[in-house]
């Protein structure tokens, strides 16, 4: 007896250990994963921004950035072998030993044959090499939804949270960390194109079919685009003209009958490029699903030309350009569903909403590379913008002309990348604001114009040590205001790498940017509230710090690969100016807040791939934002205070298909403060919490993509989001209490015919 127990406890015995060996193989192969650095560069030195790096045997590939370095794990072959290939250069070999860092030099080739590599594009892609902690949303990650525009390229991200500001026009913004989107500087193609009067509605008059890639970041970025970027940065990159498709044609169109259609065509011929592209949308039908007799969905009319121009290219020696002309018309047409537009125009019988724009604009980007260590860049942009409108019985009539140029010059050299540089910005706003009926008593009807003239001059000094492990930015910049006068901004941001796929980093700095109420605040020329101006509007001010982790992972097979990210970040300002409108319900007062004012935020994120078929992330969101009065602490609205995010995309190995879903689920919010209103007119304190299912399948042939899917699948709707819909004309209506969605379940259906570059 006594044999047989000791037989059993020993292999018991056994059995823990091997055990505890295989996990300890696991739990090496997920934290001790290594990667290999380097360069690809051609015979002049020169970089080779975008060449593939891939392990001969494998589909395991990396991609050189900007400056020619890339970074690629190892994985196990009995014999190794790098290989990099790049358009137009001979592919060469490498067989590794002991390396942790090499360079390729590609040759030239007068006869290039095809070469065909595979390999798996993220969606998201979170850089180690780069100082600043950035998301780049891909092409990939943009297909896993709809993506009509701007404003819907972000449905599977927990960074940026797409924002109502105005339910009958569907106008949006961009928040992140709980913050306003005039908070966060968003840039086309590294331009502040969206500002003053283009922010109500510019981000959604950008077709997702021209966007190439998104990068986003949080906190204090650099000074090389401007003072603005006080919680982040949102700089959506277009396709260029050489690296994209030659056809695409895109025809989309959803249950409420609203249709897009695009359609976007590239040619090459020696240096130059081009890309032309046209964009359209048609009204959807009059949809009431509510019963409130307002619409649930404006409609709209979009027309969109655009043209790039490319020469060169900036990484080479020598003269670059880039330049692109784009010109949109659009209207908006929402309100009660019997307003008619041109007959019921500033009309107190029926309610109704237009907005008319026309908008041009040009931008440039030229440089000339001396050589490897000096660079020069000139940009320069100008729009203009016409908007007619009118919301009731408020007439709304807006013109806006900019003028932006930065010009800078940057030194390589050793472990120091140096840039600096002039800037100037031109800013004319003209808004004409009249009452077509005075029963309401509105006292803010007149003329605001508003003229600036910023002077800038900045330097940026990016530096490495200790074999590169370390990486430190420091940055400043002045401006001068013809008004407010002189602002100095500093920035300083920190990387290091603790080990290949672990990263930490933190940045501080300030920000500063002036105000355009109204076109900031549409919100507050659609409802009856009075507008009460206490002051003169002061620039507001905040100073942001944050740190991120960053931790990579996978396996020697590639069978198992992904990322966890945590970060945190306070903003604390200065001067805020957010109007207030809880002390009477019948008024929006508007002042300088020079009290206690915070937003504190933290992220966590983690993203899986399996097999190369499975994709899981799971993303939770906390938010603390709020103001001190006194020894009150008031939220300020419309921020849920834990959001969750939740996708799962499955592609196979064929790449026919794939299928993609997103579950969010929302925290109450806080709402305006309405207990002053009559009974009728009051709203809850708090939002419900609420969760929003989507879901899309998309099928590949050779040249057509099919694409279908269900945006809220479980139909969850705000009800009746309008206070006072009942009468549209009374002093309580108010539509600044939207926290969820209104239109309800959304099923659409899409065509990509698609024609690659030879």
């Amino acid at each position: 007896m006594s044999t047989a127990y000791e037989l059993k406890l020993l292999n018991k015995m056994r059995l823990i250990k091997s055990g505890m060996f295989i996990l300890f193989l696991l739990l090496s192969a997920g934290v001790s994963a290594q990667s290999i650095i380097g360069k690809v560069l051609n015979t002049k030195q020169e970089p080779l921004p975008g060449a593939t790096i891939m392990w001969l045997g494998t589909d395991v590939t990396a991609d050189a950035d900007e400056n020619g370095a890339f970074e690629i794990i190892t994985v196990k072959v009995s014999n190794p072998k790098l290989i990099a290939m790049y358009p137009g250069y001979v592919t060469d070999t490498i067989h590794l030993q002991t390396q942790t860092y090499i360079e390729f030099r590609l040759r030239t080739v007068k006869l290039l044959k095809e070469v065909v590599v595979t390999g798996i594009k993220d969606g998201v892609v979170i850089s180690d090499l780069k100082p600043i902690k950035t998301e780049q949303i891909t092409q990939t990650e943009l297909k896993k939804a709809a993506c009509c525009d701007l404003a819907g390229c972000f449905e599977t991200q927990t960074t940026v949270q797409p924002q109502t500001t105005n339910v009958i026009t569907n106008a949006k913004e961009l928040r992140i960390l709980g913050l306003s989107g005039v908070y966060n500087q968003v840039l086309i193609d590294g331009f502040p194109i969206i500002q003053g009067l283009t922010y109500t509605y510019g981000i959604s008059s950008m077709p997702g079919t021209l966007v190439d890639n998104i990068y986003v970041s949080k906190g204090a970025n650099s000074v090389l685009q401007g003072f603005e970027s006080m919680s982040g940065q949102i700089n959506v990159e277009t396709k260029e003209p050489d690296k994209t498709d030659r056809l695409l044609i895109n025809v989309y169109a959803n249950n409420f009958m609203e249709r897009h259609m695009n359609a976007n065509y590239s040619i090459k011929k020696g240096k130059w490029s081009n890309l032309t592209a046209l964009h359209s949308v048609q009204p959807a039908n009059k949809v009431d699903r509510d019963n409130d007799n307002f619409l649930d969905l404006p409609l709209l009319t979009r027309y969109m030309f655009y043209n790039k121009w490319k020469y060169g290219n900036e990484k080479n020696w020598g003269w670059s350009a880039r330049i692109a002309l784009r010109m949109v018309h659009e209207q908006r047409i929402g309100g009660q569903t019997n307003f008619e537009a041109k007959k019921d125009e500033g009309s107190n019988r029926v309610y109704g909403q237009t907005v008319s724009i026309n908008q041009p604009e040009l931008w440039m980007k030229t440089g000339y590379r001396l050589n490897d260590i000096h660079n020069f860049v000139l940009f320069a942009s100008a729009y203009q913008q016409q908007q007619a409108s009118y919301f009731g019985t408020v007439k709304y009539t807006a013109g806006q002309n900019n003028f932006y140029t930065n010009l800078q010059h940057e030194l390589n050299y050793s472990a120091h990348d140096l840039k600096t540089g002039l800037s100037y910005r031109f800013l004319h706003v003209d808004e004409d604001i009249a009452f077509t009926d005075t029963l309401l008593k509105r006292s803010y009807n007149g003329n605001y114009q508003r003229v600036e003239h910023i002077t800038g001059v900045f330097t940026e000094n990016t530096m490495r040590f200790f074999n590169n492990r370390l990486t430190w930015i420091a940055g400043i910049r002045s401006d001068y205001h013809q008004v407010f006068g002189l602002h100095i901004t500093p920035r300083t941001l920190v990387k290091y790498d603790i080990t290949p796929k672990t990263i930490i980093r933190a940045n501080i700095g300030s920000g500063w940017r002036t105000v355009n109420l109204f076109s900031e605040n549409i919100g507050l020329l659609v409802s009856s509230r009075n507008i009460i101006f206490m002051e003169a509007l002061r620039p507001e001010k905040s100073v942001n710090i944050g740190f991120n982790l960053t931790q990579k992972f996978e396996t020697h097979d590639n069978n198992l690969t992904g990322y966890f990210s945590a970060d945190y970040y306070h903003t604390n300002f200065q001067n805020q100016i957010f109007p207030d409108y809880d002390s009477d319900p019948t008024k929006a007062i508007i002042k300088n807040f020079t009290g206690t004012s915070i937003s504190n935020g933290f992220q966590a994120e983690c993203f899986i791939r399996i097999y190369r078929r499975f994709e899981l992330k799971t993303g939770y969101n906390w938010l603390d934002v709020y103001r001190m009065n006194g020894e009150n602490k008031t939220l300020l609205p419309f921020n849920p205070r834990h959001k969750v995010l939740n996708t799962f995309s499955y592609k196979p190995l064929s790449n026919k298909f794939h299928i993609d879903l997103n579950v969010h689920w929302y925290g109450e919010q806080r709402l305006p403060d309405t207990r002053l209103n009559p009974e009728r007119y009051q709203r809850p304190l708090f939002s419900s919490e609420f969760s929003v299912l989507n879901i899309q399948f998309t099928y590949n042939f050779k040249f057509i993509e099919f694409y279908g899917g269900c945006e809220n699948v479980f139909d969850f709707r705000q009800m009746q989001p309008i206070i006072g819909w009942q009468n549209p004309f009374s002093p309580f209506f108010d539509t600044s209490s939207v926290w969820g969605p209104t239109r309800g379940r959304e099923v659409y259906a899409g065509i990509r015919f698609v024609i690659k570059a030879e």
